[in-house]
């Protein structure tokens, strides 16, 4: 009875026969509760930490990903200088070819003419032998 009094007032024993405000099962949820709420802030911490290190991971990664495209890059363009050093190059080696055709063909003139000369020198000496 005195415990129905005291229930109809909104006070309550729990476990321990202390005077609680709360009924034991609201206490006990109540504190259940409380205990989920801390486990789940702590799991959070954690989930925060685990992301944390996943954005540092992230971000290094992109560093390196931009460092490799930035020397793809510079190597895309050297190959591209080389490639028009090699063009350049190689129209020179085709006008020298062209300038020592040239040469070889104003050589080979020369050679023909010097070479009748000879013949026709040869013949007056052989003319002018026999005349004596």
């Amino acid at each position: 009875m005195a415990d129905e009094a005291l229930s109809r007032a909104g006070l309550h024993f729990d476990e321990i026969n202390k005077i609680r405000v709360l009924e034991p099962e609201v206490a006990q949820q109540t504190q259940e509760l409380k205990e989920e709420c801390r486990e789940f802030v702590e799991k959070i911490g954690d989930f925060q930490k685990i992301v944390g290190t996943f954005i540092e991971v992230v971000d290094n990664v992109s560093k390196e990903v931009e460092k490799e495209k930035m020397k793809a890059i510079g190597s895309r363009n050297l190959l591209k200088s080389i490639a028009k050093q090699r063009e350049a190059q190689q129209q020179q080696l085709h006008a020298l070819i062209t300038e020592k055709k040239m040469q070889l063909e104003r050589l080979r003139i020369q050679h023909d003419a010097l070479k009748k000369t000879e013949d026709d020198q040869k013949e007056f000496i052989e003319q002018f032998l026999l005349q004596k």
